[in-house]
Order: C-alpha cells, then sequence, then structure tokens
C-alpha cells in the first residue's frame, strides 16, 4: 500500500456520496477526469476494484460498500474534533439532517420548530419525512425520529416524546351512513384508509389490546397512502376509517370533525426517540437540539 494518500481516501469517499464522477468533482474542485483517474490509481495500489462506472454513474462494488463503511467515521470523527476546537463563545452553528415521519414531525418536531430556530439562528435543520425506516449511517443523516419499539439495538436513543395509543377514527358523515364498529372485528365490515410504510412492504395492519393479549386486524378499502396526513384527510371527508396517532387526530375529535371508536382496546406504543450512531463527538448544533428536543419529553 505504498503511496497510499488520505487525500484520495476522502475523495473516494465524495465519490460515493455523490455516486458522480462530475458532481463529485465539483465538490472537491478537480476535474472529472483528474478525479476518476485519482481513483484508478487508488484501486490499483489497494490492488481491488471499488467503483463500478457506467456511462451514466457510478456506484460502489461490495469491497467499495465495506471500505466506505470503514473508513466514513473516521473522518467524520476528525470534521466533529475540528469543529469543537472552536471559540467556545461562538453560537451552534451548521446543518443537522434528520429522517423523521410526518406524524413525528406534525407532533414532535413542529410544535417545537418556532422557539429552536429563535434560539439558535445559525442552525440550519433539513428533514426528511419517510416511512421506509431511513438508515442515518449509510444515507448521511445526523439523526432519526422513530417509535422506541422501531429502533436499532446498535444506536444511541433519546427520548423526545412521551408514550402515545393509534386510535381508530371516523367522520359523523361517515356514521350517518355505517354503524359504528363496537368491536374490532368489525372493522372488516368497514372501508378503511390504511397505510403502506415502504413502496414493497406490506399495508399496515390494526393493532389492538384485549385482556393483555395483543391482536391485529386487517379491514378493506380504497385507499392506501404513505403519508398519516392524507390518512386523516381521507377520514376527514368521510371516505373511510383511519387508524391514526391520538395526538394527531385529538383537536379533531375535541372539535368533532371526527368520532373515535374501539377506544378500549387501542394499546398504547413507546413514545418517539431521536436516534443517532454512537461514532463520534456531536457538534455543538447537535447537542443543541438534542436538548431541546428532550424539553418536557
Amino acid at each position: 500500500m505504498n503511496g497510499l494518500k488520505t487525500n484520495d481516501l476522502q475523495a473516494f469517499l465524495v465519490v460515493a456520496q455523490e455516486q458522480s464522477f462530475t458532481r463529485a468533482a465539483v465538490r472537491l474542485g478537480v476535474t472529472p477526469s483528474a478525479l476518476s483517474h485519482s481513483m484508478r490509481l487508488l484501486e490499483e495500489r489497494l490492488g481491488i476494484r471499488l467503483l463500478a462506472r457506467t456511462t451514466r454513474n457510478v456506484s460502489l462494488t461490495e469491497a467499495g460498500e465495506r471500505l466506505m463503511r470503514s473508513i466514513a467515521p473516521h473522518f467524520e470523527a476528525i470534521v466533529a474534533s475540528v469543529e469543537a476546537l472552536g471559540d467556545p463563545r461562538d453560537r451552534p452553528a451548521g446543518t443537522l439532517r434528520i429522517s423523521c415521519t410526518d406524524d413525528s414531525m406534525e407532533t414532535i418536531v413542529r410544535p417545537r420548530l418556532a422557539g429552536f430556530l429563535a434560539e439558535y439562528p445559525d442552525i440550519t435543520l433539513e428533514f426528511y419525512v419517510d416511512y421506509g425506516f431511513t438508515n442515518v449511517v449509510e444515507q448521511r443523516f445526523d439523526a432519526g425520529i422513530r417509535l422506541g419499539e422501531a429502533l436499532s439495538k446498535d444506536m444511541i436513543a433519546v427520548r423526545v416524546g412521551p408514550d402515545w395509543r393509534l386510535v381508530v377514527v371516523g367522520s359523523p358523515h361517515y356514521f350517518e351512513r355505517h354503524a359504528k364498529p363496537r368491536k374490532p372485528a368489525d372493522i372488516t365490515q368497514h372501508r378503511c384508509v390504511h397505510i403502506r410504510h415502504r413502496p414493497n412492504g406490506a399495508i399496515y395492519a390494526w393493532e389492538f389490546e384485549e385482556k393483555g393479549k395483543e391482536f391485529t386486524v386487517r379491514g378493506d378499502g380504497p385507499l392506501v397512502f404513505n403519508s398519516m396526513i392524507h390518512v386523516i384527510n381521507a377520514a376527514l371527508d368521510g371516505l373511510g376509517l383511519a387508524y391514526a396517532p391520538e395526538p394527531m387526530v385529538a383537536d379533531h375529535i375535541a372539535e368533532g370533525r371526527l368520532v373515535a371508536v374501539l377506544d378500549k382496546w387501542c394499546l398504547p406504543f413507546p413514545g418517539y426517540h431521536l436516534y443517532y450512531p454512537n461514532r463520534r463527538q456531536p457538534s455543538p448544533a447537535f447537542s443543541a437540539l438534542v436538548a431541546w428536543l428532550r424539553r418536557d419529553a
């Protein structure tokens, strides 16, 4: 491995992130041809192919994926350590990328955004709403927000919200045309508005509890969304029953726009947690966000 250069490894990481020599070259301030040549020299020095090149893009080989996973945390730790050397009197600054769902965004993040941005005007928050259980390490997010039961064991998890329930709701207009279900099994006789978290995943089954025993019921319906906001909107429009987070429909229930049913069968879920990898010294901006989200959790 004579002649192996740290700069080449950094360049490799940028290519891996961008999956394009052109975009990576712009970030690095070099020409695409020079960058491609550097990557070929790196492969020759290591004696293994790291990148699969096509006319349109660049992807990682299995060996390239292993190398990226191995070295990326070290470079990130170096950057974080350098940032931590700044004047402690400086206000936290920078961009934080967070993966979340629209229900966690509405119930946990949105009510706290105005206060956080007022307190930390030099921090930019970038949220990516996705129900696909995003791998925050692979996708280069600083953190994600998910329910406690959905977290990987190798992540640091900080509770940012209380436990809550999913409840069955329908509009008054819907119940003018359909009898209210008296037990969970009755939902099979109703039009249900469903959510599918991932394009290739199953439709989410409605979960209930009776005498300490949990069970699921699958209803039929003409509508499936990948966003809870649209599920609730469909229920408000009288298009069917919805199984939705109680905090997101509480105001609608209180003001009569939705009616909750099957209440005694609806079980609580572990509250939302901010999760992130245990791999580096957190930046002042990230520490500020964690502390802010933990308030009143």
